[in-house]
């Protein structure tokens, strides 16, 4: 598993939140276990606790504002968030990481994309065919997607957003990455702050990562024809 360093340039943009023990290790642990994967349930549950994680550390650099709440007894200032973000996903295997998100900020619109590769081609390629979004325009952005192997799907995603208007900030949250895919979504979208649990070795001759875990999809709701 690849680790970042103070000293690497792309250290204050990429933050792994797995690089430090906690129980985010357990659940990531876990989503690769083949012996724990058979139980689609658990699989699904434990993206969702790796979105929730990750929505609390990406919480910490979002903006807030004082605001007095009353209370039985007297009043209180606390800070509250100044909006909330737009939580974006890629279907169908974002959709239980984006649940860990949107159970934290739960007052958030969100965004849905369907994007996939086209098999049989030598190059890695990917059609996205299906958009809904609300307006991005100077919202914070959340783009969220399991699997960050060639980052071709992400990037394309976040350029057709792009439609909805200009966020003013953007991160893209993902549980495993390749460190070829964090060099693509890097380079590509340089306004973006990139989280993931794990940068694992390689992509492999198909642009699969790995070790990685396998295809969210199929593991969280079954294989497709």
């Amino acid at each position: 598993m690849a680790v970042l360093t103070p000293a690497d340039p792309l250290s204050n943009r990429v933050h792994v939140v797995c690089a430090e023990p906690s129980i985010a290790n357990h659940f990531l642990a876990e989503l690769r276990d083949v012996n724990v994967q058979s139980d689609s349930l658990r699989f699904r549950r434990n993206l969702q606790r790796l979105g929730e994680i990750m929505a609390y550390r990406i919480s910490a650099h979002l903006s807030y504002t004082d605001q007095t709440v009353t209370t039985p007894l007297g009043e209180s200032v606390s800070k509250q968030l100044h909006d909330f973000p737009v939580l974006a996903t890629v279907l169908r295997a974002g959709l239980p990481f984006h649940q860990g998100f949107l159970n934290y900020f739960d007052q958030s619109p969100s965004a849905f994309a369907a994007a996939y590769r086209i098999e049989g081609t030598a190059q890695v390629q990917v059609q996205v065919d299906y958009l809904s979004a609300p307006s991005l325009n100077e919202r914070v952005l959340i783009l969220a997607d399991p699997m960050l192997a060639s980052g071709k799907s992400l990037v394309q995603t976040y350029r057709a957003m792009l439609r909805f208007g200009q966020p003013r900030q953007v991160h893209i949250a993902a549980v495993i990455a390749s460190p070829e895919g964090v060099a693509y979504v890097t380079r590509e979208i340089p306004e973006a702050t990139l989280w993931v649990a794990a940068i694992d070795d390689h992509l492999n001759e198909h642009a699969y990562i790995v070790p990685g875990l396998g295809d969210a999809g199929d593991l969280s709701y079954g294989s497709k024809l």
